[in-house]
């Protein structure tokens, strides 16, 4: 299977994984709302994000021990291979241990926290039953998922993950609508999260000859803990949010951040999907020393990523609040129409978004020592700012947080990759913000000109859909435009698809 067709598998199931998650995504916290209302909602909003600072995943000591393997996978390398692989298991089951231990204390302080709502025994009893598959991730199927997408083979969890969702979803939905508890219904989520990391590592363990005989005379992962240390401040950059409004504002506010984090969470990964197989392949460009081809395939990743970002999130920031309004239309115990708090979380995670290129061609690379200060400063930043701002603005202080550590961010990758890399022009990034700011003010400027034909008629799905179509149009007419003023060039090689 060629380099090109593994590409295209892997965008192809991750953009349908994507879609599924996004669809699922919505459909059970709107079952979760209405059956056991916004406070429980919250509650699992917050014990999961308090689970996911022990998350360690790709971006972490993941994402070295995948780009340690694009070498010796190019090259067929056996024994390099079943090295890092033994080394990755012995890790990453040592962090299953350590998720054990934090969940033991989670279980005995977490519940003091919202004992004001909750029993304690309840809270304690939730945390378990949702740690179950994050467990089973890090200690059975964790170093299995990276060899899979470091060999471009990305395509095979995606699959894996989607059947996974959709049973999830129907059997949520059933024990809901029989009256089960919410620890049931969490507890079923876990053990069907539980078959995807076993079914993983048995395909692998097939596909691949793992001798586990070698003894490591050496560490075949070098960045390792580089990559620990960064991802640790991107877990706490991911969570701080949930957790200062947990610790300083209410479980209400909490579901609110919930509800609206849901429908960007949900834009940022299908932009994140269509670019899932792309590090890899960068990675093999890399080991193989292809440098023009790298350029290349880099100049186009970068212009698309713009160009799709600017497009999904101009149309998102228009589309959340009437969108909200009408998925949450009959839940009256908070209120969630927040627009300052959606236009606000929405640029602070199109930022994230834009820092994609930059950031996959650092992790393609390698670069984890040079880089992880940027991700500490970051993840600082957003906390600093978040817990100041929460006391006078709640919601909307700490997107303020969230959006400045991103923004940040963003800007330190494209910089560190033109003087450390690429040797990219920082212009050729200036110029993507540019045009990137002009396509979302004509939007904007295009629905403030016209009130009353963007605009729903009633609260509704349908009309919140007839909106999105016009909204979806708009900003596809303008991308169009805007794309042949600026780069006209590129869209003229993607139409005769020349490279």
């Amino acid at each position: 299977m060629t380099r090109k067709i593994k590409l295209k598998l892997n965008l192809a199931s991750s953009l349908l994984y994507q879609l599924i998650t996004l669809v699922c995504g919505f459909i059970l916290p709107r079952f979760f709302l209405s059956y056991y209302g916004s406070a429980v909602n919250g509650l699992v909003s917050s014990i999961t994000q308090f689970l996911g600072f022990i998350a360690l995943a790709e971006c972490g000591v993941g994402a070295v021990v995948q780009s340690t393997l694009y070498k010796p996978l190019a090259q067929n390398d056996t024994v390099s291979v079943s090295k890092i692989v033994i080394s990755s298991e012995r890790f990453f089951r040592k962090i299953a241990y350590i998720l054990l231990a934090y969940v033991a204390v989670l279980m005995a302080v977490y519940p003091f926290i919202t004992i004001d709502s909750f029993d304690y025994l309840f809270t304690a009893v939730l945390i378990l039953v949702i740690s179950v598959s994050t467990f089973a991730q890090y200690y059975i199927g964790m170093t299995y998922k990276l060899l899979l997408n470091a060999d471009q083979l990305g395509f095979i969890q995606y699959a894996v993950h989607s059947a996974a969702l959709i049973l999830n979803t129907v059997c949520c939905i059933l024990l809901m609508r029989a009256g089960a508890s919410i620890r049931t219904v969490k507890l079923t989520t876990s053990l069907i999260f539980v078959m995807q990391p076993v079914l993983l590592s048995v395909i692998a363990k097939r596909r691949y000859r793992i001798d586990r005989s070698l003894r490591l005379t050496e560490e075949p992962i070098r960045q390792k803990w580089n990559g620990l240390a960064q991802h640790i401040a991107s877990v706490v950059l991911g969570n701080t949010d949930t957790v200062v409004l947990t610790l300083l504002s209410t479980l209400e506010n909490v579901s609110v951040y919930g509800v609206y984090h849901l429908v960007v969470n949900g834009v940022k990964q299908l932009v994140v999907s269509m670019t899932n197989g792309m590090q890899a392949m960068l990675g093999n460009m890399l080991a193989k020393n292809e440098t023009e081809e790298l350029n290349r395939s880099f100049d186009r990743m970068e212009w698309a990523v713009h160009t799709l970002v600017t497009l999904a999130f101009s149309v998102a920031a228009v589309l959340i609040v009437p969108f909200v309004s009408v998925y949450t239309a009959d839940i009256t115990d908070a209120e969630y129409i927040v627009p300052a708090f959606a236009y606000l979380i929405t640029l602070a995670q199109a930022s994230y978004c834009l820092r994609l290129p930059y950031n996959i061609m650092v992790l393609a690379a390698g670069h984890y020592k040079q880089t992880q200060w940027s991700a500490i400063i970051e993840a600082v930043i957003n906390v600093a700012l978040s817990v100041v701002l929460v006391f006078h603005f709640g919601l909307i202080g700490v997107a303020i947080g969230t959006f400045a550590a991103m923004a940040y961010r963003t800007v330190y990758l494209a910089n560190y990759l033109k003087k450390n890399i690429l040797q990219r022009k920082i212009s050729h990034f200036i110029k993507h913000l540019a045009v990137d700011a002009i396509a979302a003010l004509l939007l904007f400027s295009a629905v403030s000109a016209f009130p009353g034909f963007y605009a729903m008629g009633h609260t509704d799905y349908l009309s919140w859909f007839v909106l999105a179509i016009k909204v979806g149009l708009t900003a596809l007419g303008i991308q169009a435009v805007v794309n042949v003023l600026f780069y006209g060039k590129k869209v003229k090689r993607r139409i005769t698809r020349k490279p």
